[in-house]
């Protein structure tokens, strides 16, 4: 069975189905949230929320704020609600205008740090994209522009502190290696 499927499969028995995409930066996940919402359109109506629009910027990425709004968009999905959270501005430094979530029969959470230990009693897969680190950051880099290079280098010991507390590895039920 392909990944595809056995999502789809997973997210049948729930009439609000979650899917996290977590894993290092660098690895993937939006990419595969993609590839994910392409493959279960024609089945399921898809929303992707990305970790980039929770983080509360370089410094406290992954605390209070961003940890509420995920709790926020998960309760809402589950009640098929509406609702509003705050979404980061990176080049302001700091929140910004809101961004509204309207339920769909799927939502996808992708980026590091979207299988939080706070919300997985409500997800219904989780996925962990694996990759070597030095290949990842340079996938960042790549992608992001050299000018965050500081910045990175910092969030690579944040997120992994953050994934050791978390152990978001091995509570995931899908793993894949870039």
């Amino acid at each position: 069975m392909d990944l595809i499927n056995a999502l789809f499969d997973l997210s049948t028995s729930n009439p609000h189905p979650i899917i996290t995409i977590d894993g290092p930066a660098g690895a993937g996940k939006t990419t595969l949230a993609g590839h994910i919402r392409s493959g279960l359109h024609s089945r399921l109506t898809t929303t992707v929320i990305h970790m980039d629009d929770l983080y509360n910027g370089w410094n406290d990425p992954f605390g209070k704020p961003f940890i509420e709004s995920l709790q926020k968009i998960t309760a809402a999905h589950q009640a098929g609600a509406n609702c509003e959270f705050p979404k980061y501005d990176w080049a302001a430094g700091r929140y910004g205008t809101t961004q509204m979530y309207t339920p769909t029969r799927l939502l996808i959470l992708e980026g590091v740090g979207s299988s939080a230990s706070q919300i997985r009693a409500n997800v219904s897969a989780s996925i962990w994209i694996e990759i070597n680190p030095e290949d990842g950051l340079q996938r960042v880099l790549t992608r992001d522009g050299v000018a965050i290079a500081n910045e990175m280098a910092q969030w690579l010991t944040t997120q992994d502190a953050f994934f050791a507390a978390e152990d978001s590895a091995k509570s995931a039920d899908f793993a894949l290696t870039t």
